[in-house]
């Protein structure tokens, strides 16, 4: 690896991109495999903000179980948001989506019964702000929900020198690019900064083992290395094009190997408003 190319932190450009693989991975989300710890304060007809909606699976599975309450999704992509668009009409479920900043939510105070958050507060260069903006928009006694991955955690059987550079270079990413890629273990600490004191802690498992899940994680992560907005990423962290052809290779290889096994820990919070 050569010497990592600084970048101010919080310029612009969400670190992974969103190639086609990235929505492909992004559009496997459901309230089951990404938000089941919600589920408890979820009740039909309640309003619920998504910050961060992306391609928009998830707020669409949002919807379904809250219906006929309002969703509201929002990204700061417009190209993404059409994406979501097309999510929620092909479950029949009515988002409204729009184009905002984590950190200057369009939104009136207390407007909102629930604000959720998957995988956004990683990708923040002051998260704590974002946390206190979506405070301002939950109403008294709402719920806040935020969850993200802890990188530091993966972990991945069998062992390979490849993806633990790729590991490396990837967290070295995400710091230049100005995010935190260990956030789901600073949940906790930033929730206090933002001013919330009744907040519960959890965490959960994304696991990938059977031949259908390793051909999907391992394939996409392969393009995402190799193919996508991460790539230039990658390289700018130290990694050299030697390094993410090796990289792009060992995820093909963890992936077709029937002993291959890899889990990565999140952690999750419930803020009461």
């Amino acid at each position: 690896m050569t010497t990592p190319t600084r970048r101010t932190p919080g310029a612009p450009g969400y670190l992974h991109g969103y190639a086609p693989a990235v929505r492909r991975s992004h559009g496997r989300r459901t309230v089951a495999n990404s938000a089941s710890y919600l589920l408890p304060r979820l009740d039909p007809g309640q309003s619920l903000l998504d910050v961060g909606c992306g391609v928009g699976t998830l707020t669409a599975d949002l919807a379904a179980h809250l219906a006929p309450g309002r969703v509201v999704g929002v990204d700061t992509s417009a190209d993404v948001l059409a994406a979501a668009r097309e999510a929620a009409d092909a479950r029949g479920v009515a988002v409204e989506l729009a184009v905002a900043d984590a950190c200057a939510l369009p939104f009136a105070d207390g407007e909102f019964d629930v604000v959720h958050a998957h995988q956004v507060l990683q990708h923040l260069p002051d998260p704590v702000a974002a946390l206190r903006e979506m405070r301002r928009v939950c109403r008294p006694g709402g719920t806040v929900a935020v969850r993200d991955a802890d990188y530091a955690t993966v972990h991945w059987h069998p062992a390979s020198p490849a993806l633990d550079a790729w590991l490396a270079g990837y967290r070295a990413a995400a710091r230049i690019a100005g995010g935190d890629p260990d956030a789901g273990a600073r949940l906790s600490s930033w929730a206090r900064a933002a001013g919330f004191t009744d907040v519960v802690p959890s965490a959960s498992v994304w696991s990938f083992a059977t031949e259908q899940e390793r051909d999907w994680w391992g394939g996409t992560w392969a393009e995402r290395t190799e193919g996508s907005g991460l790539t230039q990423r990658l390289r700018g962290a130290g990694l050299t094009d030697g390094d993410v052809a090796a990289a792009a290779g060992a995820w093909r290889q963890w992936a077709a190997d029937p002993d291959g096994w890899t889990a990565m820990v999140h952690g999750e919070l419930l803020c009461r408003a």
